[in-house]
């Protein structure tokens, strides 16, 4: 292990760019850090640091050799951190938040057996629409659906999330069958949240604008419009699949279907994750 030596003393100089501050963060004496630091640059023969009686900074080698020391002691504290939780039942407090619909009927059962399998954890569950600010409200893991455009935090997929184009067989009966996106203006479109709906056409995202005499932000709400031969609408496969099984509903346009959307776990950027969002993500991945 001869090769490590130093290098913690000198990561820590550079991220204080202080002698005195680096060994009062490694719990040691200056003199220790100072010693360390000097051999490790007699071992590569090579300055890493300029030392001036104000400051203490970088030197083109020190900066390359810095950013590989980092990563290297970022894994290992990572490595260390995996094996140590491992040991212990994860504890504490989980705060979600989850669209109101699917938080209700897919997200709040998955963590209520979650919580049933980890005795000492705390759940708090945000139930909205809104995409709050995840830093600021303290936010562990948020639910997202849909396709994402905020690379400002990690995402990971938990299940394809597809939607369908379905109305009953009588309303189709009465207006006719559209085989082709042109074809939605002649239909009863119901309205969700946007005035459009997304499909793929020719392997490429295309957006239509829709129209109707019925508009909600409510899944349910225009599931019951449909299911009443008021309409079309598009909606995610966990509202209709069963209807779509059953007869009750058929679904149309379906070489239009786009496969981008997705159900995400998204948490904020952090060299650890903790092990109570890890097991987390992992459960809601195997059980939706």
């Amino acid at each position: 292990m001869a090769n490590w030596e130093g290098i913690s003393e000198f990561v820590a100089v550079a991220d204080t760019a202080s002698f005195t501050k680096a060994a009062q963060k490694l719990s040691t004496s200056v003199a220790n850090v100072s010693r360390r630091v000097t051999a490790l640059e007699e071992r590569l023969a090579v300055k890493l640091l300029i030392r001036t009686t104000r400051k203490v900074s970088l030197t083109e080698a020190g900066h390359l050799y810095y950013s590989q020391c980092k990563q290297l002691l970022d894994g290992l504290e990572q490595a260390d951190l995996a094996v140590t939780q491992m040991q212990a039942l994860p504890s504490g407090k989980l705060k979600v938040t989850a669209p109101v619909t699917y938080g209700e009927r897919m997200i709040a059962p998955c963590l209520h057996d979650f919580l049933q399998q980890y005795p000492h954890l705390e759940l708090e569950l945000i139930l909205t629409n809104k995409r709050l600010d995840m830093v600021e409200q303290g936010i562990d893991l948020a639910i997202r659906l849909g396709q994402l455009n905020d690379s400002s935090f990690v995402a990971r997929k938990l299940r394809p999330r597809v939607l369908h184009v379905c109305g009953t067989p009588e309303y189709f009966e009465q207006y006719g069958v559209p085989h082709t996106l042109s074809e939605l203006s002649r239909h009863q479109c119901l309205v969700g949240t946007y005035d459009h709906w997304r499909f793929k056409d020719d392997q490429h995202a295309k957006s239509m604008g829709i129209h109707g005499r019925v508009r909600c932000n409510s899944g349910i709400v225009l599931l019951d419009a449909i299911l009443k031969g008021m309409g079309i609408a598009q909606l995610p496969d966990y509202y209709v699949k069963d209807y779509l099984q059953s007869g009750e509903l058929t679904e149309v346009l379906t070489h239009y279907r786009d496969n981008r959307e997705g159900v995400w776990a998204l948490y904020p950027q952090n060299r650890h994750l903790s092990m109570k969002v890890r097991l987390l993500v992992d459960y809601l991945s195997e059980s939706l």
